[in-house]
């Protein structure tokens, strides 16, 4: 088994990584966000990319999805572990929490980039539980325990905390949300609000592979009536603590990843999802999709 870390805003690095390598992939989908940063953790091999790219050079919008998880899947990957900073649309997830999100809501314009699957190869995925569940409950025990390391001398009352579980809606971005904007995705019961995980989600999935965000909590995006309209400025002030926070979890995922389970329904996840009949698919898109579909159409 291989981990890969996607890095979200502010996170283009991570301390406790043994660096072996940097590779440069070109995949059918074009280039991905940069290099992919090969290391090691104790004895878990390490598979790193920064979404948006070194110096945070890329928009949401502009995030080449497919690129970057076709490469993961190329070098070997079995399981992601995102990092996705996020606004709040409840009061009691306040800013410096991180919520280990089991559920997607697309508010996206780009949905048709969402797949490896188009131009003469036709795929459906099921998506009814999008998160590795089996990973998510993994990665949360070492959440908590990073959680209770770096606040145990706040009051229990205030302590920011680790969630279990949480709907997320994926914006387009890159602007902010309006106030009715938030106040109507409050009203639909949805917990945070990103602009960048449902994508990586959807393509894990067609890629096999396991994926869990760590949704790191930096504000309380602009419905809240006692604070002010989220701006870049209180993102990045809070991102400084969450940043810490997501190392941690990083690397204590990494040090225990061995202990996972081996066997869940995601690396199968395409066993009966491929609609097109085999003699129709051209060879082209066989080579081209060969690190995901390879081993069902040989």
């Amino acid at each position: 088994m291989k981990l890969g870390i996607i890095g979200g805003s502010g996170l283009y690095n991570v301390d406790g990584i043994k660096i072996i390598d940097k590779v440069t992939l070109e995949t059918p989908f074009g280039n991905p966000s940069g290099d992919y940063i090969i290391g090691k953790v104790e004895n878990t091999d390490i598979v790193f990319l920064p979404r948006h790219g070194e110096g945070h050079t890329i928009s949401p919008s502009e995030i080449n999805y497919r690129a970057n998880i076709f490469g993961m899947k190329k070098l070997g990957v079995t399981h992601i572990l995102a990092i996705s900073a996020v606004g709040s649309l409840r009061g009691e997830l306040p800013p410096k929490d991180v919520v280990l999100i089991d559920q997607y809501i697309d508010r996206t314009k780009q949905s048709e980039k969402h797949t490896f699957f188009r131009d003469g190869i036709v795929g459906h995925i099921g998506f009814g539980d999008p998160i590795c569940n089996d990973f998510k409950d993994f990665v949360f025990k070492f959440a908590e325990e990073a959680m209770e390391k770096e606040y145990s001398n706040v009051n229990p009352a205030s302590r920011p905390k680790a969630v279990k579980n949480g709907t997320y809606v994926n914006m387009e971005g890159p602007a902010f949300s309006t106030k009715a904007e938030s106040k109507l995705y409050k009203s639909w019961g949805i917990d945070v609000v990103g602009m960048t995980s449902l994508a990586e989600a959807k393509l894990s999935r067609e890629a096999e592979i396991c994926y869990c965000t760590a949704a790191m909590v930096t504000d309380f995006d602009s419905w809240h009536p006692d604070h002010d309209n989220v701006t870049v400025d209180m993102v990045v002030k809070t991102m400084e603590s969450n940043i810490k926070i997501a190392k941690e979890i990083i690397i204590n995922t990494a040090k225990y990843f061995s202990n996972i389970k081996k066997v869940c329904s995601c690396n199968s996840a395409l066993k009966y999802a491929v609609m097109t009949a085999p003699e129709k698919i051209s060879a082209k898109t066989r080579k081209d999709l060969a690190p995901i579909i390879g081993k069902y159409f040989r």
